[in-house]
């Protein structure tokens, strides 16, 4: 099969190359792949960013989530059958979807929602799985609720805004111009022009901040929300209770101590509390946004497509951060 491979770490452009297709375990799915997309931890991992996290052998066949039918079930598979059409977000030790075929644990994937194709369904799994284990699972989102999410036009802003009001909070959301016509659509109350405006200057009293930014937007955020309050980040650094949780050795709980200080600070100040996710695959979870799908309180938002042989060019244009929502990788 053909996948998209790296063989070291700050390889910026995989190759493509014939590669075995994957051995099928009896407790497996293999899936003929349809249709991947881009996420920000693929580039991550790719530039070995996340190498404390997540440590990988070479070469690596990179690529976060997918949608594709199924071609093959193991012995003891009974949840899904031959010809299933789905889409999952695979476990962290088990990446590789800008391929061909991918062989999956059935807990990580759900059948794909009827009202979209192959390439929508792809624009699903690991930002949905991200906001709704932000927004529901973490924050616990309530009606009348305010919540800034950062980056509102981005492949995660697009999917938790409307996960955001259906769950029935008010939403502010940071964006330029160009998007406000669709960050509004998705359902923002306020929108914010950061170039314009400092958001931590307009917002207060927000019950919870939703940081896809990391850095200095991270820590503003600590003066929107109130005591009381909840900052979840997916880009900040993680701290020494999300590596205690995660099952990190000693040394590195320390080490993340040591580089969330200014954060650990922050919170005590403030009255804040800061946590890090890092999504976990679920099947059962995304057959809950799949009910949302096929109900019309959530669609997908993509920007491009471009096939796997041009996989390069669809990286260099994630790596310019301008997309709407998210970028297509069509591989069949």
């Amino acid at each position: 099969m053909q996948a998209a491979v790296i063989h070291r770490y700050g390889q910026t452009s995989p190759v493509l190359e014939t590669v075995p297709r994957p051995a099928l375990r009896p407790t497996d799915v293999l899936v003929k792949i349809k249709a991947a997309s881009i996420n920000p931890v693929d580039l991550k991992i790719m530039a070995g960013e996340l190498k404390l996290l997540l440590s990988y052998r070479m070469p690596l066949i990179v690529g976060s989530d997918f949608a594709g039918e199924i071609v093959a079930v193991g012995a003891q598979v009974t949840q899904f059958q031959v010809g299933d059409a789905v889409y999952g977000r695979p476990r962290k030790n088990r990446i590789g979807t800008f391929a061909e075929y991918i062989a999956i644990d059935p807990d990580d994937i759900a059948l794909k929602p009827q009202n979209l194709t192959f390439a929508e369904a792809a624009a699903i799994p690991l930002v949905g799985l991200t906001s709704y284990q932000a927004l529901h699972d973490l924050l616990n989102v309530q009606p009348g609720q305010r919540i800034l999410i950062q980056a509102g036009a981005g492949g995660i802003g697009t999917i938790a805004i409307q996960l955001a009001k259906h769950l029935g909070a008010q939403v502010a959301t940071t964006t330029i111009p160009r998007n406000f016509e669709l960050v509004r659509a998705l359902g923002a109350d306020r929108i914010i022009d950061y170039h314009q405006e400092d958001f931590a200057a307009v917002l207060t009293d927000y019950d919870a901040v939703f940081d896809t930014l990391g850095g200095q937007s991270l820590e503003s955020a600590f003066s929107v929300v109130k005591p009381g309050g909840q900052i979840i980040s997916i880009s900040g650094r993680p701290n020494a209770r999300f590596a205690k949780a995660y099952g990190l050795p000693r040394w590195k709980q320390v080490l993340f101590h040591l580089a969330t200080h200014r954060l650990s600070r922050l919170e005590k100040q403030r009255g804040v509390h800061y946590q890090f996710l890092f999504m976990s695959p679920s099947g059962q979870e995304l057959a809950q946004l799949t009910r949302l799908i096929e109900a019309g309180q959530l669609h997908p938002v993509l920007d491009r497509t471009f096939p796997l042989q041009e996989l390069d060019q669809a990286l260099t244009y994630s790596r310019n951060g301008h997309a709407q929502g998210k970028i297509i990788i069509q591989i069949a």
